[in-house]
């Protein structure tokens, strides 16, 4: 039976900040027991339904009658002016903004460099880099340490450059610019941000191009260089999503979850008493924080049926992967940390398609920073309460700038 959702607009504009870094805001749960999905307004203009159920969630996401395309009209858009949107589209889309055929073109000579099996082959050097840094921690005299710059963004910006074939050197300017762009900074910023990394990026192709090494982008280009047709346009785009993607959420879930395990010791204690529990462990926080919202928005290509309610061909749809993570008809009691709950199958990393082509890699960099950092460093703790520290959320990212500690 079809619903019909005609009696105005929710009460809720998009996107929500985070009042609660342990809850999502009060908004999302009233509007969840109201409907699965309602019908809000976006603060950019417009309307979109808000998916927040997570059997609703999937399937929007798993159906291939809901557009990824940012071009396309009706695409809910939040975060972008009119002025940087005109920007984003002049240039080549990304494959997040790939439909079809396309995106399973693009996605699958690079799917391969992510699997479990490639990336184990990695954690003996990712182990390295979290000990570097943690030394590092422990041989400064200098206390408390700011643990967002000492080892959450520190970690994955080197995984993200050895494993693309980046020198460490640039690091600190994409990591600058990728976090110009999801913060709510000016328009100028924004577009500055955006070109000086399209440029930069460019570049690094050009240069890889003329001495391709052993790493992923030098793997494509002798791979597409056999196959006769080298997509030099592909490559940008492609290093530009991994970049910009493969540091600033991981970064975030590592601080996060660090403040989550510290105030939680009873569930801290399990994985430090039995490391095994670790997996379950991340599976846990990435459904209790759920850092990327409303960034799995679509548009409808035809009229579809969805828990329901009728959703016409041309309206925008906007899953938030945090409600449908906290929805206690799959998830009970979800306000409450358990990491023996089994969340495998929360949404976090998204679901269909498009499901995030790095959470292997995201999965072992948590695991091994969680089990590294409180096995070194038992009496970690935090310096500020919860309440002041300073989290940021937006409509794409949420996480916090700084992480006081000391042991």
């Amino acid at each position: 039976m079809t619903k019909n959702i005609t009696n105005g607009l929710a009460d809720l504009e998009l996107p929500v900040e985070r009042g609660c870094p342990f809850a999502p805001p009060a908004a999302y749960e009233r509007l969840r027991e109201r409907a699965p999905i309602n019908k809000v307004r976006l603060t950019s203009g417009g309307e979109a339904w808000w998916v927040a159920g997570h059997e609703e969630a999937r399937a929007v996401l798993a159906d291939a009658r809901f557009s990824s395309d940012k071009r396309k009209n009706g695409f809910p858009l939040f975060t972008l002016d009119a002025a940087t949107l005109r920007q984003f589209r002049s240039q080549p889309p990304l494959m997040l903004g790939m439909d079809g055929a396309e995106h399973a073109a693009a996605r699958r000579p690079v799917i391969g460099e992510f699997t479990v099996k490639r990336l184990a082959a990695l954690r003996p050097r990712i182990q390295d880099i979290v000990d570097h840094f943690i030394d590092d921690m422990l041989a400064t005299d200098q206390r408390p340490v700011d643990l967002v710059q000492a080892l959450s963004l520190a970690v994955p910006s080197l995984v993200i450059c050895e494993l693309l074939g980046v020198p460490y050197a640039d690091h600190d300017f994409f990591q600058s610019r990728t976090t110009m762009m999801v913060r709510r900074n000016s328009q100028e910023d924004r577009l500055r941000a955006l070109a000086e990394l399209r440029a930069f990026i460019d570049d690094l192709i050009t240069r890889k191009e003329s001495e391709p090494g052993d790493d992923l982008f030098g793997r494509l280009i002798a791979r597409q260089r056999q196959e006769g047709a080298l997509d030099h346009a592909g490559l940008v785009s492609l290093a530009f999503l991994l970049l910009t993607a493969g540091h600033e959420t991981t970064a975030n879930m590592i601080s996060l979850g660090v403040v989550g395990l510290l105030t939680h010791p009873e569930q801290l204690a399990l994985i430090t008493a039995d490391p095994d529990r670790t997996p379950m462990a991340v599976e846990e926080l990435l459904r209790y924080f759920t850092i990327a919202d409303g960034v799995t928005s679509r548009v409808s290509t035809e009229d579809v049926e969805i828990g329901g309610v009728r959703i016409k061909a041309g309206e925008g749809v906007i899953v938030s992967m945090l409600s449908a993570n906290w929805d206690p008809s799959v998830f009970e009691d979800p306000a409450e940390l358990d990491i023996e709950r089994g969340a495998r199958h929360h949404v976090a990393f998204g679901f269909g398609p498009h499901q995030c082509l790095g959470q292997n890699l995201a999965r072992m960099e948590l695991q091994i920073v969680f089990d590294t950092l409180f096995r070194r460093i038992p009496t970690l703790r935090l310096t500020a309460p919860v309440d002041d520290l300073p989290f940021k959320s937006d409509a794409v990212i949420y996480g916090v700038h700084q992480l006081p500690v000391t042991w």
